[in-house]
């Protein structure tokens, strides 16, 4: 074992099943706008998954909201707290210590595919919020399809540069794998979708005109019944 490990790359940040955000306390993702575009001011706000709490910072500066985050990773719980940042460190795929409707809004960004109790988290987050926002890579998309296809690999673009033995996406799906389950599970929620812009105008158009084969990076938008 001694002689594979020397082999093995040492460097937290070439695998994300560490979740290590040293040096990452204030990355700006470009899903972040579009996110805050769909809440409020003053809502309450739980992120599932907050990371370095970036988000949870930008909602408070700019909506004045009350917030809370949920992350399994030391480093992204001490990085919240860091910034005030109100967090608690626990899986987010499991029964959640929050009564039912605590929040207006919960947000899984990009988090969805990495957990091993998909189903659980989405549940929890219907119980526990008003709202939910919901986004997630889109395995179908055609850059992966084209991988797979010509060079029968799992295709690195869907992993963001990792390799399949050192990724944390574990569950996969497309935008019509979560349609169906949303139909299925949750059949009276209003649902809303938010395509990320593509910068080729073509390809913006394409997305709209058939986002399960075009888009890379899609947000639900969720509102529980009245």
């Amino acid at each position: 074992m001694a002689e594979v490990n020397q082999h093995i790359d040492k460097n937290p940040h070439h695998d994300n099943r560490n979740y290590n955000y040293q040096g990452f306390e204030d990355d700006h993702r470009s899903e972040y706008d579009y996110i805050l575009n769909m809440i409020p001011q003053n809502a309450m706000v739980i992120d599932l998954g907050c990371g370095n709490g970036a988000l949870l910072q930008l909602l408070t500066k700019r909506k004045n909201a009350k917030v809370q985050g949920v992350e399994i990773s030391s480093s992204g719980t001490d990085i919240c707290l860091k910034k005030n940042i109100p967090c608690l460190q626990a899986p987010i795929d499991q029964i959640l210590p929050f009564p039912d409707n605590a929040f207006d809004y919960a947000i899984c960004n990009v988090t969805l595919q990495m957990v091993n109790y998909p189903e659980i988290l989405l549940s929890e987050m219907n119980r526990i919020s008003k709202h939910q926002i919901i986004s997630f890579p889109n395995f179908a998309w055609y850059k992966n399809r084209l991988q797979l296809l010509i060079h029968g690999i799992m295709p690195k673009a869907q992993l963001f540069g990792y390799n399949w033995y050192n990724t944390g996406h574990i569950h996969q799906l497309s935008i019509k794998d979560f349609d169906l389950y949303l139909k299925q599970n949750f059949p009276q929620t209003r649902i809303s979708k938010t395509y990320l812009r593509n910068p080729n105008i073509l390809l913006h158009l394409l997305q709209n005109i058939h986002p399960n084969l075009f888009c890379r990076i899609v947000i639900y938008q969720l509102e529980n019944p009245k």
